[in-house]
């Protein structure tokens, strides 16, 4: 099953067992995180919504490290990319960022049962959004999910896109999800939206927050 709109047959169980999904994309067979990097490729896909190109991979400019600050209608949140973990990841986010990508759009879920993130990423507000391009899963060996987390959502294999969440209470999900960021200041900011609650239109525990949760802008500062 694929999570294309709001309250789509999305189950409690399905939320758990495939937790954060998008759909970008079509999924393919899983790319060992090591050879990532190595291999990574922006390929072409529907959806391309405000559409800002397709990068084109660049080890040098992708092993700067980098800080990204969410400024959201709640408040700042700021998190360190893990460039060197996650460098197809963390290119990808700094290329839509730096190009407004993320600007005026919203966080459109949060779970607050069995798992704990704030999902955004896409413009449409939908949960059925992306870039118009995917690439391949990497720095999953191992992978868990603390609070703090920021890691990529996908619709199965190597479909990451523009979509994300962050991890607002330590959870436990299967090694499928991209971590790509920690956050180093504003976890404060997600547990308040977190407390504020959702609306359940996914299931129990599973809908759009409460407290709206608009992405003024996302800046990229180096470290």
């Amino acid at each position: 099953m694929k999570r294309t709109t709001w309250g789509a047959g999305l189950t409690v169980l399905a939320m758990v067992s495939l937790a954060l999904t998008t759909t970008t994309g079509t999924a393919t067979a899983a790319t060992p995180a090591a050879g990532a990097a190595a291999a990574c490729t922006y390929t072409a896909a529907v959806p391309a919504d405000n559409f800002k190109g397709i990068p084109v991979f660049d080890a040098k400019k992708a092993a700067k490290p980098y800080n990204a600050t969410l400024r959201t209608s709640q408040g700042a949140v700021t998190f360190r990319a893990l460039t060197d973990q996650a460098p197809c990841t963390t290119y990808s986010f700094r290329f839509l960022a730096e190009r407004d990508y993320f600007d005026r759009t919203h966080c459109h879920r949060l779970t607050t049962q069995r798992i704990y993130v704030l999902q955004c990423g896409d413009p449409t507000g939908t949960g059925s959004g992306g870039p118009g391009y995917s690439f391949p899963d990497e720095n999953l060996e191992g992978a868990t999910y603390p609070a703090g987390t920021v890691a990529m959502a996908n619709a199965g294999p190597n479909t990451n896109g523009s979509q994300f969440f962050i991890v607002w209470k330590d959870t436990k999900l299967s090694p499928a999800y991209t971590p790509f960021g920690r956050v180093t200041s504003g976890l404060d900011v997600l547990q308040k939206i977190a407390a504020g609650g959702e609306d359940d239109q996914n299931g129990p525990g599973d809908g759009f927050p409460t407290l709206p949760v608009n992405i003024r802008n996302v800046g990229i500062s180096k470290r």
